[in-house]
């Protein structure tokens, strides 16, 4: 393969992001790579399949199932491919492996094993909420999901309660209003943004402080991926600082 890094002996191990909704969001390196490989790891084979179909890209011979009900079994199955010389890529129904989906534990058993790991860049919810919420980008942490339970879920938020960098959050669009009042409630009043499939037809950003958004989505019903977008400890961020209008 033509960016295969220095061979080690054994297969590379290929991490590919894919689109997040667009479906031209997909880069030209990332179709050749999984037109090219000997096999295909994939959070779901039938929503991966319809990818490389919109892609004119014919699965390869070994396409399996890797999530997190078969984590470790799929890894081993990864390694063995990686021992006999094939490379392997993995990809998640939408943006990078690893990422609030399964993909550290292979990558470092790979690396651990000395096994070649190149990751294909692509789109990300991450970036794509941080930069529409029109918040700070300065220095930004990614919470991934929070607890489902209120007292885990408090205790979640109170680790970034002092610090002045920007908090991102994946959430179900059922548990939205709950983070919201929670993050209220915890952090104060400041501006956040809750971005709602990004990239695709019916994206939508709603901006605003914490107070006025969790209480447009207490009970409002959302469908689709929600990104959460929240403000630092700053004054300026808050609704009670008076330079703010």
């Amino acid at each position: 393969m033509g960016d295969k890094p220095e061979n080690t002996g054994t297969g590379t191990l290929y991490v590919v992001a894919t689109p997040i909704g667009n479906l031209e969001d997909m880069t030209h390196r990332a179709v050749r790579v999984l037109a090219e490989v000997d096999a295909l790891a994939c959070e779901d084979t039938r929503r991966t399949r319809r990818l490389l179909d919109h892609y004119g890209v014919a699965p390869p011979e070994t396409i399996f199932p890797y999530h997190e009900h078969n984590e470790e079994r799929a890894v081993d199955g990864i390694l063995a491919l990686l021992d006999r010389n094939r490379n392997v890529a993995i990809c998640t129904n939408a943006g990078y492996p690893g990422i609030s989906d399964p993909g550290y534990r292979i990558v470092s058993a790979a690396r651990d094993r000395g096994v070649d790991v190149a990751v294909l860049p692509g789109a990300g919810a991450v970036e794509a909420a941080l930069l529409a919420s029109g918040l700070s980008t300065a220095g930004y942490i990614f919470k991934g999901f929070a607890p489902r339970k209120s007292g885990r879920r408090r205790r979640f938020l109170e680790e970034e309660a002092d610090r002045a960098h920007t908090l991102v959050f994946f959430e179900s669009p059922y548990r939205l209003g709950k983070l919201l009042a929670a993050a209220h409630e915890v952090l104060g009043d400041r501006l956040a943004a809750v971005c709602i499939e990004l990239t695709k037809k019916f994206e939508r950003v709603h901006r605003g402080y914490l107070a006025d958004l969790a209480a447009e989505f207490e009970c409002r019903k959302v469908k689709g991926e929600v990104t959460v977008v929240i403000a630092g400890n700053n004054p300026k961020f808050c609704r009670d600082d008076p330079e703010v209008p």
